[in-house]
């Protein structure tokens, strides 16, 4: 009876330390392929952070630093370095910026947990002592931070200037730092008390040729297609009169079911000539109601618009633009202050939208056109960039997207915080000493979650070709003294006491929170079950 007892208690163990080695794996697994989709952005981040050159499946090539761009297009296979990549998409949504620091930061304290599952702590001790540290940390944040008001346009101006300082177009961040500032405040102007932009009320059109200084922000509307010039039709329109029209300029068809026989030529003649007379009187209701711009919305029913419309449209010297996509719908009534017109008995001047001038201008990449100088308040932007090569022009929207980013989040909590790893160094020194009041399992997680923050201003060093352990040691010396704006300066290439770099307080806060709860997220699992 003892022998047996003394063999089931031997199995049961057996068992247990099989499934304990089995979690253990299981979580060193996860923890590495995460920490490999963090190593990947690593050399990316900072004003000195180096591009990725990414090959698509179809060979279409792409050079970015944008965390979130490269992380996009990387094809992760394993859940956990999924987890990552919707964790880059999940600040890119809130912030804008920041979607390097947040994978980077989220690496180290996976690092940290691999080495705290090491020394036989819990993964349950980890967690807690992880979420009081993230509230700490936050709590210190809000504390060093700076009050803005958006009315002062040189800091919004900074923080634009911040966010384009690492991007291949940061040479040119002077022209567009204001630019994503005056657009913004163009959102803003319409509404003071809004807490937050919709930034798809500000179109950012690509245009290949010339240089990033020919990038112009337009108040009023731009369109990349291109005028209709049939029967000689006008290419530029002054005091212009535009409707948008969601009706066809095309004859009637019939349903899918039904066929029009048509036995012999006169037959043929009358359809043909009732088909011009249809569209002529549709044309002419257009020129009768003093509209001189008309832009046709594409249709998936049927022909939109037709030569023969065209051709009568032309001859009333009514400038054409067709193919205008579904969704620019809204965003063209906002421009211009006009309203979509789905009916042709509809048609009247109250509904149209009133700008000086409306023009055709030819580009090294086709055509655009542009409608400038509206009489009513435009409560939308069109950005035209411009670059030498596509890959230039594809860098540089999302470089613009980022800096628009920035400034909608002073919007929607305007306060600032120094940059060049300062916060993330303040919040680590601030956490080894509240770590000293604390006992146990706790202080020791707290202190390695602290130690994991200093990521940001060692791969900011080391990208920029400075000495990391020299340069961290001297940022948490000052630190500890209390200056705590003390930042890296990559110009001078050294630290300075005051440091210049403006970043909005959400994008660090939001950075910590999802690193957080990703990296709990990932310690949490023990297991990894497949389904059929």
């Amino acid at each position: 009876f003892f022998d047996f007892c003394y063999m089931s208690m031997s199995k049961q163990k057996g068992e247990l330390k099989k499934e304990r080695s089995q979690q253990q794996d299981v979580r060193t697994l996860n923890i590495e392929n995460a920490i490999a989709v963090s190593n990947v952005v690593k050399t990316s981040l900072g004003p000195r952070g180096l591009d990725k050159l990414i090959v698509q499946p179809r060979g279409d090539v792409l050079i970015t630093n944008d965390g979130a761009t490269i992380l996009k297009e990387l094809e992760a296979t394993h859940p956990c370095a999924k987890m990552m990549v919707e964790m880059s998409k999940a600040q890119d949504v809130e912030a804008g910026d920041g979607t390097t620091s947040s994978v980077v930061v989220a690496g180290s304290m996976l690092n940290a947990v691999k080495g705290l599952l090491n020394r036989g702590i819990h993964a349950a001790v980890i967690v807690d002592a992880f979420l009081k540290a993230k509230t700490k940390a936050i709590e210190v944040l809000n504390a060093m931070a700076d009050d803005v008001d958006m009315n002062d346009t040189q800091t919004l101006v900074d923080a634009a200037t911040t966010s384009l300082s690492s991007k291949v177009v940061s040479s040119s961040s002077k022209l567009l730092a204001p630019m994503a500032v005056n657009a913004v405040k163009v959102l803003v102007d319409d509404d003071p008390t809004k807490a937050n932009v919709d930034l798809n009320f500000i179109k950012l059109i690509k245009v290949v040729g010339g240089t990033m200084d020919d990038t112009e922000m337009i108040q009023g509307l731009c369109l990349p297609q291109k005028a209709s010039k049939m029967a000689g039709g006008p290419t530029k329109i002054t005091n212009a009169k535009i409707a948008l029209i969601q009706f066809q300029l095309s004859p009637p068809k019939t349903d899918m079911e039904n066929n029009v026989v048509i036995t012999d030529y006169t037959q043929m003649d009358r359809v043909l000539r009732e088909e011009r007379e249809y569209l002529l009187g549709m044309c002419k209701k257009i020129a009768k109601s003093g509209c001189n711009v008309l832009l046709i919305q594409k249709s998936i029913l049927r022909d939109a618009v037709t030569e023969t419309s065209l051709h009568f449209l032309a001859k009333m010297k009514i400038m054409v633009v067709r193919d205008v996509e579904r969704n620019d719908v809204e965003f063209i009534c906002k421009s211009l202050g006009c309203l979509p017109i789905a009916s042709v008995d509809h048609f009247s001047p109250n509904k149209f939208g009133y700008a000086d001038r409306a023009e055709e201008v030819a580009t090294a990449d086709g055509k655009i056109v542009k409608i400038t100088g509206p009489q009513t308040q435009s409560r939308a932007v069109s950005i035209v960039m411009r670059g030498a090569t596509k890959l230039l022009v594809d860098e540089a929207e999302r470089s613009m997207h980022d800096a628009l980013c920035v400034v909608r989040c002073l919007v929607k909590s305007p306060k600032i915080v120094r940059g060049g790893g300062a916060p993330e160094m303040e919040v680590a020194v601030a956490l080894r000493k509240w770590a000293q009041t604390l006992s146990g399992a706790d202080s020791i997680c707290v202190k390695a979650y602290a130690d994991s923050l200093e990521v940001v201003p060692e791969m900011l060093a080391l990208n920029a070709g400075l000495n990391p352990v020299e340069i961290t040691t001297q940022l948490r010396k000052f630190h500890f003294e209390g200056k705590k704006f003390a930042g890296i300066d990559v110009r001078k290439g050294a630290i300075v006491e005051e440091s210049s770099v403006q970043v909005p307080l959400l994008v660090v806060t939001s950075l910590m929170q999802h690193a957080t709860e990703t990296v709990l997220m990932i310690l949490r699992i023990d297991d990894i079950l497949r389904t059929r």
